[in-house]
């Protein structure tokens, strides 16, 4: 059964320590958050061009392309470290980056996945690199591959902490579970 551990020993399946986030669930945040980098790059940029009366040329190598990929690049590198891995699409869904590594996303690894690869995976030819989450058993892009992360449900973390509590205390109280 995927993401479920076989017991060696005693021959029974125990819970994953994650539950990954399948691509759907990926590409709908995804979308949510292109919705907040496109407000906030009007908001910002092109009102600024508005004012000032010139045409936004949106190629990369003007001035208005330039700074919209720094936006796109800050908003994801900013709010996964700030949020503890969640951006405002992760947080609707429920969902949000873990380092297999790291207890805490540390921003090295942040700067490889949403800086490096987002910038590399952003190129319409390379956006089949965030396909690849549909068909891999730990539904990682290949931003993920490079900084050995993945995107997680968290309600499945919570409950899987609840139960790891549950089974380590030495005495269970019935009573407090009711």
């Amino acid at each position: 059964m995927e993401g479920y551990k076989m017991n060696k020993k005693s021959g029974i399946e125990t819970l994953p320590n994650y539950v990954f986030a399948g691509f759907w669930l990926r590409f709908f945040a995804f979308l949510i958050d292109l919705i907040c980098i496109s407000i906030i790059t009007h908001a910002t940029i092109g009102l600024f061009y508005k004012i000032m009366g010139l045409e936004s040329d949106k190629s990369i190598i003007t001035f208005y392309g330039i700074a919209s990929l720094a936006i796109y690049l800050t908003y994801f590198v900013l709010l996964t470290k700030l949020n503890s891995g969640q951006t405002i699409g992760k947080m609707i869904f429920g969902i949000r980056v873990v380092s297999f590594e790291e207890k805490e996303l540390s921003w090295q690894t942040i700067f490889i996945r949403e800086c490096i690869c987002r910038f590399i995976l952003k190129n319409f030819v390379f956006q089949i690199g965030y396909l690849v989450a549909a068909f891999t058993p730990k539904k990682q892009h290949i931003g993920d591959y490079f900084s050995n992360t993945s995107v997680v449900v968290i309600r499945s973390l919570e409950a899987i902490n609840y139960g790891q509590k549950i089974s380590n205390s030495k005495t269970l109280n019935l009573e407090r579970i009711k």
